[in-house]
């Protein structure tokens, strides 16, 4: 109690703006108060000798530990006497001419937690014989520190101590030019607030360091990530709960010639719509639908059979099926042995275009835009990083955009219509050959077979038509066969693109080993 009252009548005996003047030439005398909202109020006394000039300049920022950077500000420079004073291009700079004259300033930033710090001298371009200096507090500090000399050395001030009446004081003599005076003060507990001012360093590692901005970025992060898994698990519990219907897909025959599947979905389309996957069979079963719709001839020779064009793609077929058709038959009529040995393929991006278009899968647009945004992350990254800083927000946005692409890779491709028509091919088969007439039998047969092959119905399929009293004709094959022949050839037909997809891998395997 009595050390406070002592500072109080010391504070009030003697105005916090006015130090006392030197007396010694090219010296000074400084005094400091600590407001209570967390500001520095600074007055200095300097002395210059007759035909000397003191040039000072304090840079704001300065290093501080985990690649940030401490930044002071100062503010309301008042000088009397002969000189210049400024603040400008993140530093404090002093101009001084012969005589004596007072700078005072704000110090905002000063504060760290309980601790007041700022340096007393640094930055003169001329010796300082003298410097004593003075701290004063709304409470009597608990502890003081005090480095003089060269800037990276920790050689302590001449004098650094707590007087009986509660002030702070600081001295050191000759001070070398470029040296610095830094004093620290801890005060008791919420004795003012903290001001403190940390900033990423202008590096590469600190151009990552975590603030403010990035922190509601990586909390803006997370919540994106939970509302993209939320909108997944409700996706992938709507496909596996769809409604429970039985199979109610057929075949019709609308007007004499004219077939219709349901929904109008192609043989190619069912492996995909059923298994996500389109392989061997779907291409197989493309290929004898384009020869039951007369895009392509079948023949029977002593070499097996032979496929050849009988009428050239139009409008009807789609690109995925004109894609096939020139990929099998480009030009001369081939045999399922020639078929063999080259690598034809079902052509993914125009089927799954295809699928698209009639809305039965979603387009894969999501991870289009999870792409470009991963690169647009990379390229703000970098650009953060060598700039302004803050690197972390590009990272921040690649990694959206890998959270875009895996989003598009768990959510299911195939939409509520394309289930429903999947639903619907599951019952095609059931057609019942009995019910028909004979010119529709012909028809159904034909154009059903693809689908049963790609359905893997074929064996019941044709033992419906081949059982019956007159079995249809098959008109899209030179000379007289049976349903079972045709069914034989199907067969033959998947079977010749599945051995040239295991020859075409086998080759890479034995590639990969030579």
């Amino acid at each position: 109690m009595l050390a406070g009252a002592l500072l109080a009548l010391a504070l009030a005996a003697v105005p916090a703006d006015q130090p006392p003047l030197p007396t010694v030439p090219q010296s000074a005398e400084i005094q400091l108060k600590v407001q209570r909202d967390g500001s520095l109020s600074v007055a200095e006394a300097i002395s210059v000798p007759d035909g000397v000039t003191m040039d000072r300049r304090v840079v704001l920022r300065v290093p501080a530990p985990h690649h940030r950077d401490r930044v002071y500000g100062v503010r309301d420079v008042v000088l009397e006497g002969s000189g210049t004073a400024s603040v400008d291009s993140g530093a404090f700079t002093v101009h001084l001419t012969p005589g004596t004259s007072i700078i005072r300033y704000t110090v905002d930033g000063a504060v760290a937690g309980d601790r007041v710090t700022w340096e007393l001298a640094g930055g003169w371009n001329t010796e300082l014989k003298f410097l004593r200096a003075s701290f004063a507090a709304p409470k009597i500090p608990t502890a003081v520190d005090c480095l003089a000399g060269p800037p990276d050395s920790d050689v302590p001030c001449a004098a650094a101590q707590i007087d009986h009446a509660g002030l702070t004081r600081f001295s050191q003599q000759n001070l070398a030019a470029g040296d610095r005076m830094t004093a620290t003060v801890e005060l008791p507990a919420g004795t003012v607030p903290a001001d403190e001012v940390l900033v990423p360093a202008k590096t590469i590692a600190g151009a990552f360091v975590l603030t403010t901005p990035v922190a509601w970025s990586w909390a803006a992060f997370a919540a994106l990530l939970l509302l993209l898994t939320t909108w997944v698990l409700l996706a992938r519990r709507r496909r596996f709960h769809v409604k429970a219907t039985p199979p109610g897909g057929h075949f019709h025959v609308k007007v004499p010639g004219e077939f219709a599947s349901p929904a109008g979905v192609l043989p190619g389309h069912v492996g995909v719509l059923l298994h996500g996957r389109a392989g061997a069979v779907d291409l197989a079963a493309t290929v004898l639908d384009l020869a039951v719709r007369n895009y392509l001839w079948v023949t029977a020779e002593d070499g097996g059979w032979r496929l050849a064009r009988r009428n050239p793609p139009d409008e009807h077929l789609t690109a995925f099926e004109s894609a096939v058709y020139e990929a099998v038959v480009p030009d001369e009529p081939v045999t399922l042995a020639e078929l063999r040995q080259r690598r034809v393929e079902i052509p993914r991006a125009e089927l799954d275009a295809d699928l698209v278009r009639r809305g039965w899968f979603a387009a894969r647009r999501l991870r289009r835009a999870g792409i470009r945004i991963v690169c647009y992350g990379v390229f703000l990254t970098v650009l953060l990083a060598l700039t302004v800083g803050y690197a972390q927000l590009g990272v921040i946005l690649a990694l959206a955009g890998v959270a875009a692409v895996a989003t598009s890779a768990a959510l299911p491709a195939r939409r509520r219509a394309g289930a429903e028509v999947a639903r619907r091919l599951r019952g095609v088969t059931a057609t019942r050959a009995e019910d028909l007439d004979e010119p529709q039998r012909e028809l159904v047969f034909s154009r059903g077979l693809p689908y049963a092959l790609a359905l893997g119905e074929l064996a019941s399929w044709v033992a419906a038509f081949d059982g019956l009293e007159h079995p249809p004709p098959v008109y899209w094959h030179a000379g007289e066969i049976t349903p079972d022949q045709a069914g034989s050839f199907a067969t033959a037909l998947a079977g010749t693109f599945a051995a040239a997809r295991r020859g075409h891998l086998q080759s890479l395997v034995s590639g990969n080993s030579g």
